[in-house]
């Protein structure tokens, strides 16, 4: 059975054309890879109207016009955290119609904008960049093993729920890094908490199973370097990567 579904009208033209020359309509249905009775819909079709173009075949109408599809680009564009319930809306109040979000979310698409999560950035100030760079490059020849005695440490969040609430911006393809694309976040955990929440829970146990090669990675955030935090990790003999 053939994998045609439709033939184009110059396929159809040029069916027609073998059949009247003499071609039986079961060599022409081989010809063009289709069925017979696909042939002879064709040339009975040619029989009565004198044709066999496909006659145009009307679609749905557009939910949204040209212009309407530009306006909710744009206020995606204008504020990327914008969400598609809020898109809806303002559809609603400068039109006057109602769009469904999977309207919205279409028309989104085919403007290149998809809902991803923003790149989370921490400001630096030039010094810490620098030192960021030495950093990187003092143990960019570490080996696996010399990092397995290495825990890294990070605040993260975690939910059961279906909905996070983390934030979603709308952005184009491969423009991640986007200055638009990125928010700045400074962190909230203070010193004491991450000494009661993290390092005693967490890293000292860790540190005990892996012995006298353990060595805690952290960044150099404030509540990181609190006095609390340095006079634990002294007490508990953890050593502490520059």
């Amino acid at each position: 059975m053939s994998q045609r579904r439709r033939l184009p009208n110059s396929l159809r033209w040029r069916a027609v054309g073998w059949m009247e020359m003499g071609l039986s309509q079961a060599d022409a249905a081989r010809r063009l890879n289709v069925s017979r009775s696909v042939v002879q819909r064709l040339w009975n079709k040619y029989q009565s109207e004198d044709s066999v173009s496909r006659r145009p075949v009307p679609g749905r109408p557009q939910a949204t016009t040209p212009a309407e599809d530009r306006f909710l680009a744009l206020s995606a564009r204008r504020k990327r955290t914008t969400t598609v319930p809020q898109l809806v809306a303002d559809h609603f109040q400068a039109s006057g119609r109602r769009i469904s979000a999977t309207t919205v979310r279409n028309r989104l698409h085919n403007a290149g904008l998809y809902a991803r999560r923003p790149v989370v950035c921490v400001p630096l100030n030039g010094r810490q960049r620098r030192n960021r760079l030495c950093w990187a490059r003092e143990h960019v020849s570490w080996t696996q093993q010399q990092w397995a005695s290495v825990l890294f440490t990070d605040e993260s969040r975690f939910t059961k729920e279906s909905d996070s609430g983390r934030l979603l911006i709308w952005r184009e393809q491969r423009t991640r890094y986007h200055q638009s694309n990125t928010v700045e976040r400074h962190r909230t955990v203070t010193g004491l908490r991450y000494r009661d929440e993290i390092l005693d829970p967490y890293v000292r146990p860790y540190a005990a199973a892996i012995g006298n090669d353990f060595i805690l990675m952290d960044d150099n955030a404030r509540p990181h370097r609190a006095r609390i935090v340095k006079e634990y990790l002294e007490d508990h003999g953890l050593e502490r990567m520059q």
